[in-house]
């Protein structure tokens, strides 16, 4: 592991170089936006997902998050994988109706909201954009960097950033939220009340972390009523296909491709995805990204998005979870269909 202490800037540096790489990677987003990213025929693409779709269905690997008590309750038979392309095309297998909590994907939509609200500049030293090293849920990176210094996917950076956003009231600002995550989506999205309320009657840790976090300035509002909008917005409900698109208006510059409403400035698209890079699938980030180079987000949900920048956004759904949290089909069924369409953005074709 890197040691912050030693190098205290390297991870900084670090994610502003992958920025600037998926930068050059999603250089072509304009073009793609009008033309299929995928070069492969559609009988190819959809093969491809059958292959990876019948390979996994039958795996029994994992075991649903139990930490939130409803969660375990969630059916792990539910296994469906949608990819979709920047122009809009759309290749679905297995079950993608079937709905679960976003969980902590929601991160990556609420980061959104904050690069295009208030841009690079006040995340950064309000929050950070630093891979803590740290489990998602630790409260050692707040003591030891006073509250600074880590990013929008650990629980405080997560809780922090959604008190960034602006509003007179809470209800105002769950407007903002899930009116951005229905843009992305293409759709009215809304919240499973079970799993909110589930969650909030065992969120004490996080609303410790909250507390902790106000207490060295870093949430300057109501740390409670910030905790209370985090969880609610875990508990949106979503399929595989929602997911998907919200994952393929990151890959088209930040226009869904379905709507083909302009949901992100694409000057937003880099900096987001290099958050993802580091610190989308907890503590499996680095051999994730090793393994595919694909930035990514899991929930613990059973939810998993990646993004192959002009490419396409893939999504699976599938609640059996390793020991890091993260879906043990999803991750599986992603890598062959990415290796298959040449989706790791870095590797070099001959």
């Amino acid at each position: 592991m890197i040691s912050r202490r030693a190098h205290p800037r390297s991870l900084s540096t670090l994610t502003d170089t992958i920025a600037a790489v998926l930068l050059f990677a999603a250089s072509g987003v304009a073009e793609a936006q009008v033309a299929p990213a995928v070069q492969q025929s559609t009988d190819d693409i959809q093969g491809v997902i059958n292959a990876a779709y019948d390979k996994y269905k039958n795996l029994r690997e994992g075991k649903n998050a139990d930490y939130i008590p409803v969660l375990a309750k969630v059916d792990p038979n539910i296994f469906g994988i949608v990819l979709v392309t920047p122009d809009g095309k759309v290749y679905a297998a297995g079950d993608t109706s079937s709905r679960v909590s976003i969980q902590s994907i929601s991160k990556v939509f609420t980061l959104a909201r904050i690069l295009e609200d208030s841009g690079e500049t006040a995340l950064r030293k309000r929050v950070g954009v630093d891979a803590t090293g740290r489990p998602f849920n630790s409260i050692y990176p707040i003591e030891e960097h006073k509250g600074k210094e880590m990013n929008s996917f650990v629980n405080p950076g997560a809780i922090a950033t959604t008190a960034m956003i602006s509003g007179a009231t809470a209800a105002d600002v769950w407007a903002k939220i899930i009116g951005t995550y229905n843009d992305f989506a293409g759709r009215s999205l809304s919240v499973d009340q079970p799993v909110y309320q589930s969650e909030a009657e065992t969120n004490q840790r996080n609303r410790a972390i909250a507390m902790l976090m106000y207490a060295y300035g870093t949430i300057t509002g109501d740390p409670l009523q910030a905790t209370d909008l985090y969880t609610k917005q875990c508990a949106v409900s979503v399929n595989a296909k929602d997911l998907a698109v919200m994952a393929a208006t990151i890959a088209a510059g930040g226009r869904n491709p379905v709507t083909r409403k302009q949901v992100l400035d694409a000057k937003h698209v880099a900096p987001l995805l290099a958050v993802m890079a580091t610190a989308g699938l907890y503590d499996n980030s680095g051999e994730w990204f090793f393994a595919t180079g694909l930035p990514a987000k899991s929930g613990v949900g059973g939810g998993l998005i990646a993004i192959s920048p002009g490419k396409f956004g893939i999504a699976v759904v599938s609640p059996p979870l390793d020991t890091l949290g993260n879906s043990v089909r999803a991750q599986k069924a992603i890598a062959d269909i990415s290796n298959a369409l040449g989706g790791n953005p870095y590797a070099v074709r001959r």
